[in-house]
């Protein structure tokens, strides 16, 4: 099919646009235009470079195995002999699948949810000027948001290994007694380990590994994205933030942050071993105590340390930030650590009659205050996110929307429809960054009393948490307990959505059977597969609605666990046991269903991470989410999953620049689809106004407006979409009303000249089978746009427009 279009397109019988106007030179011939290059760049699922060229034999330009540019083997020489190209384009496909599929290891990533939603939620802050006073609160607060993840995870290793292990079972004989493994250290023994001071500073070891791997995931992945360093050229320190020349190089802020959230993670674990001995010291009036208060001063001293250097700590995007972080800083963790060695061996010196006995001290009031500090934080966010939306532009009075007309062969849809994509303006009324911060507290309140719960049970047996083991804090056990109360309400959410669709699906029939005019050829079958693929596209214009709805009810189970376990100072079973029977087994059931309900939700989710890296049909699902979260920089969250744009972006801005210095009379197309419309986007952004007039922007299945524009207003919002066009004014977009992902971008142009957006593709091409079709006519939806045969009409207008 390729080889038919470029045989079917000559420069000749086309009409060049004043930009390529052919001008007479000195000797009488006729200058023709340079040389046209097409770069692809692929969406979600790890589209192969074979793919996207459809070709097997081909070259690999620049790159190396993670991402790199590809050409046709034939095609290698294009620039060496271009008059064979005259009329067409030289095709080269960006592949960045590397960046985010590969081993399915990587599915572990999806364990650290929490840290990306935190990190998101710096991102989905609302549009106003930088010079704002709530840009700070929310910076700050997004940050203390994400280091109270940390604590949170930490502090839920330490509750796992020194509370529910070391401390409870190893202190109880029939529990150890149950647990080979753990002889040495069970209370009943009497050995050197059996002290609980000592038996909290092995299991010590436990978080203090956790907190070293995340280090190092954080460090490898820091050296493989943030260290690529963009083009040094960039645009200068007033431009808007995609456009700043340090936008997409996080290495000092990644290294920054790393360095605190490791402190935060050291010092957490030095409160756990700190407390249950100075509890004892201070009991017994012993000589010990004056050693653990001073421990506790300089812990506190640290923990100071750590929020100012946490305030402090601001991405400086208008330059690319190299400089040495202060010394103070750059050896906070190492005193962290430093402190961790003098608190484990001050718990591990012996004292007499000291034995361990119900649940941690301090381990309830830790998890406790980590929760009422994170609602209270959660608020905060969203009085900053309204400051910010006082200051800004305001939001637009909503545009009228007609029914969304369904195109067909002899029916095609108005040029610039904006009918279809979901409503304008932010999502969630510019309270996306609460949310989306609430649902990352949410998940790690989640994970960590699933994970405690759990662990619990299996070292307890067939016994009863409070009354076999004491078991985790209180408040752990009423986050549990609450999971299948939430899972509940979501799936009564999900019915609503789906009875929702259903009705469009059954609404949109007829507008189908008008858009092909079937007649009397109608198929019920047919009909309805079309109708529920427009239906399902629709679907996700609800995602807001979804998110919102998940975060407040995330934000309600933290509030009444924290209200039940406060005012109980029960597990929720024996709260309920003087209860009519019907409450009392209805909380027992809870309580022990949820522990083993997160459990499976989170093996669920790992399984699901690697059926995608095995399958493509699945990743391509998964990875539209995963690929928004992890677009971003990271900063707020160092340990959150590595940002695959740092690597992606400066290679293609990199390839564009040079391509193109090589020949003023040369030409280029970026052609994006799906993530790759963002990614290509983003790098228009960041070449310089010369270099990007010589640029047309291709963009198909595209959801910079339907996704980005909406959830990340203050970076990818009508504006900035209309100043791209403004300052790249060669841009089409390309979209089918089936695709649930890609839309309009609805960027205003003046009257008379071209919309941006073209009248929406035909799909299916046909209603079933005609004579040029003899088989069933797939339905495409987000794929396949390039088969499309208008999309090489489309480009070619480009090349001409250059």
């Amino acid at each position: 099919m390729r080889l038919e279009q470029r045989q079917r397109h000559n420069i000749n019988d086309t009409t060049s646009s004043a930009g390529a106007a052919m001008a007479n030179q000195a000797d009488g011939t006729t200058k023709q235009p340079g040389l046209a290059l097409e770069l692809l760049v692929h969406g979600v699922g790890g589209t192969t470079p074979q793919a996207m060229l459809a070709d097997p034999h081909l070259i690999q330009l620049t790159g190396d195995t993670v991402a790199g540019t590809y050409r046709r083997w034939h095609d290698r020489d294009a620039e060496e002999n271009p008059e064979r190209y005259r009329g067409d384009a030289v095709e080269e496909a960006y592949s960045w699948a590397g960046l985010t599929s590969g081993a399915s290891g990587r599915a572990l990533w999806l364990l650290l949810l929490p840290f990306m939603f935190a990190n998101l939620a710096h991102w989905t802050r609302p549009a106003a000027p930088r010079t704002a006073r709530a840009q700070g609160l929310y910076d700050i607060v997004v940050r203390v948001i994400a280091a109270s993840l940390t604590a949170l995870l930490t502090a839920a290793a330490c509750e796992a290994a020194l509370d529910l292990t070391a401390w409870q079972c190893a202190g109880t004989a029939t529990c150890a007694a149950h647990h080979s493994w753990l002889g040495f250290l069970s209370a009943a023994h009497g050995g050197w380990w059996s002290q609980p001071g000592r038996r909290l500073a092995l299991a010590a070891l436990v978080p203090l590994g956790l907190v070293g791997l995340l280090w190092w995931l954080s460090h490898l992945t820091w050296t493989s994205y943030e260290a690529q360093r963009p083009a040094p050229d960039g645009n200068g320190p007033d431009a808007p933030p995609m456009e700043m020349p340090g936008f997409w190089y996080g290495m000092r802020m990644v290294r920054r942050l790393r360095m605190i959230h490791v402190a935060v993670g050291l010092l957490i674990v030095s409160l756990a071993v700190l407390l249950p001995a100075l509890c004892y010291d201070r009991s017994t009036a012993g000589p010990l105590a004056a050693l653990g208060w001073t421990l506790l001063g300089l812990l506190a001293v640290l923990t100071a340390g750590m929020l100012i250097a946490l305030a402090r700590s601001r991405r400086r995007e208008s330059e690319q930030d190299d400089r040495p972080d202060p010394f103070a800083l750059r050896h906070l963790h190492w005193a962290a650590l430093a402190l961790l060695v003098l608190v484990a061996g001050y718990a591990a010196w012996a004292r007499d009659g000291w034995r361990s006995g119900g649940r941690l001290p301090g381990a309830g009031g830790t998890f406790a205050v980590l929760c009422l500090l994170q609602l209270a934080l959660v608020l905060l966010l969203a009085a900053a996110a309204v400051l910010l939306l006082r200051s800004g532009p305001g939001r637009p009075a909503p545009a009228h929307r007609d029914p969304i007309t369904v195109p067909g062969p002899d029916r095609p849809a108005p040029d610039g429809d904006v009918s279809f994509g979901g409503p304008d303006g932010p999502a969630l009324r510019g309270l996306a960054g609460p949310a989306t911060a609430m649902l990352g507290i949410g998940l790690g309140n989640l994970f960590t009393a699933g994970a405690t719960v759990w662990a619990a049970q299996w070292l307890m047996g067939r016994g009863t948490l409070g009354v076999t083991l004491p078991g985790p804090p209180l408040l752990l056990t009423w986050h549990s307990s609450g999971v299948p109360v939430l899972a509940v309400l979501l799936a009564l959410l999900l019915i609503g959505l789906l009875i929702r669709m259903a009705r469009q699906k059954r609404d949109l029939e007829p507008e189908v059977n008008a858009a092909y005019e079937t007649g009397t050829q109608v198929s019920a079958t047919r009909t309805a597969q079309i109708a529920g693929v427009l239906a399902r596209a629709r679907l996700t214009d609800a995602g807001p609605v979804l998110i919102g709805a998940v975060a407040f009810l995330a934000f309600l189970l933290a509030g009444g666990s924290l209200a039940g376990a406060l005012l109980s100072d029960r597990t929720p079973s024996l709260a309920a046991h003087a209860e009519p029977t019907i409450i009392s087994y209805a909380a027992t059931t809870l309580q022990s269903l949820g522990g083993w309900l997160v459990g499976a939700f989170a093996v669920a989710l790992v399984g699901l991470g690697r059926t995608a890296y095995k399958q493509v049909a699945t990743r391509r699902t998964v990875g539209v989410f995963w690929d928004i979260g992890t677009f971003w920089p990271r900063a707020a969250h160092p340990f959150a999953p590595p940002c695959y744009a740092e690597r992606a972006v400066p290679d293609l801005d990199w390839r564009i620049r040079t391509w193109l210095a090589a020949d003023p009379e040369r030409r280029l197309v970026l052609s994006g689809h799906s993530q790759g419309t963002v990614l290509a986007a983003a790098a228009v952004w960041q070449l310089d106004p010369q270099t990007r007039a010589r640029v047309a922007l291709l963009t198909y299945g595209c959801p910079l407006q339907r996704l980005y524009g909406r959830f990340f207003p203050a970076f990818m919002g009508q504006d900035d979409l209309a100043r791209l066009h403004r300052d790249a004014p060669y841009w089409r977009n390309l979209f089918r009303v089936t695709d649930p992902i890609g839309g309009p971008v609805r960027v205003p142009v003046p009257p008379g000249a071209q919309a941006v957006d073209a009248p929406p593709f035909v799909d299916p091409l046909v209603y079933d089978r005609d004579s040029e079709h003899p088989l069933p006519v797939p339905i495409n939806a987000h794929s396949d746009y390039r088969a499309d045969p208008g999309f090489t009409r489309e480009r070619d207008v480009l090349l001409r427009q250059l």
